[in-house]
């Protein structure tokens, strides 16, 4: 077997344009990227009330006529674990679990603020509680942030929920994750594919369609509030998009070549009809030539009448 060193892989890539399918190291494997295609599914804020798990079903039967490798669940899986009592935050959990069978296919999870338990004191829980914040979505999902590879595309999974001292939360990548991040992406070639999966969006231009709040919110909600701690470490590397949820809408900002790339929700206006113009739905990504495609997908949720939220 060749021992394949940096000059042979720099001659190689020359010659054949084969950079994101030779290793610099033992983390990547010697493939090429293929077409595939999967499916972003997020906000779905799964629910009881409002015909949600109804809503959810429709939506998932609907995702499961879509030939697809997988699912990327981008966050706020149930509506709404915050403010909830354990009681109330473990049957949505269960509902949830029970609904997604219907995909019938794997799930990688990110976390959304919805999906942290009893950070809110409405809630009645304790910060001692086993299974208070992030713990709910751990014990159920697994780890808060990681990566995988599929068919020659580096995947990264993002936590972007910061939990505050006064038990709110915030958009925010911790220091421990930056640092993590960092060693991830050090860890493949610099041509491999990469996306980004994010709850909280990094870029977003979502204060530009709205009139702000009466009042300032407490904590910077709608976007990650050190991004600009974030995006730099994406340069030098072959982001093909970053996939985001939370607020409900279509919306693709370009910076720096790479496009951030918030999917409306499975939810829609949180159950009550088209958000921003945006109806219920998800993002079907298809991989080509090493490229990335989306689509917006709706499946027909018909609800009472539409209000905002």
């Amino acid at each position: 077997m060749k021992t394949w060193n940096r000059r042979d892989f720099l001659a190689l890539s020359a010659a054949t344009g084969a950079a994101s399918a030779l290793p610099l190291n033992l983390h990547a494997a010697v493939k090429p990227v293929e077409d595939f295609t999967f499916l972003f599914i997020t906000d779905c804020h799964l629910q009881p009330e409002l015909n949600a798990a109804g809503g959810c079903h429709q939506a998932f039967a609907r995702a499961r006529t879509i030939s697809s490798d997988f699912v990327i669940q981008g966050g706020d899986h149930v509506f709404d674990a915050l403010a909830v009592s354990r009681d109330r935050a473990t049957s949505l959990i269960d509902l949830y679990t029970k609904t997604e069978q219907d995909l019938g296919m794997k799930v990688h999870h990110t976390i959304g603020n919805h999906d942290c338990f009893g950070v809110y004191p409405a809630s009645g829980a304790s910060p001692t509680d086993p299974l208070y914040g992030k713990k709910y979505f751990e014990d159920h999902f697994g780890k808060l942030y990681y990566s995988f590879d599929h068919k020659g595309v580096h995947f990264i999974v993002l936590d972007s929920i910061g939990i505050t001292a006064d038990r709110g939360y915030e958009g925010r990548i911790d220091a421990e994750q930056l640092a993590w991040l960092a060693a991830d992406l050090k860890s493949i070639p610099a041509a491999m594919p990469v996306i980004v999966s994010v709850h909280i969006p990094l870029v977003t231009a979502f204060d530009a369609y709205v009139a702000p709040a009466a009042t300032a919110p407490a904590h910077h909600g709608l976007s990650v509030a050190n991004a600009y701690e974030v995006l730099p470490l994406f340069e030098g590397h072959n982001v093909l998009g970053v996939l985001q949820g939370h607020t409900h809408i279509n919306e693709t900002v370009m910076w720096k070549g790479v496009p951030y790339m918030t999917s409306g929700a499975v939810s829609g206006n949180w159950w009550h009809g088209t958000r921003l113009g945006t109806p219920e739905g998800f993002t079907v990504v298809e991989i080509k030539g090493g490229k990335l495609v989306t689509r917006y997908e709706t499946y027909g949720f018909q609800t009472v009448a539409p209000q905002n939220t």
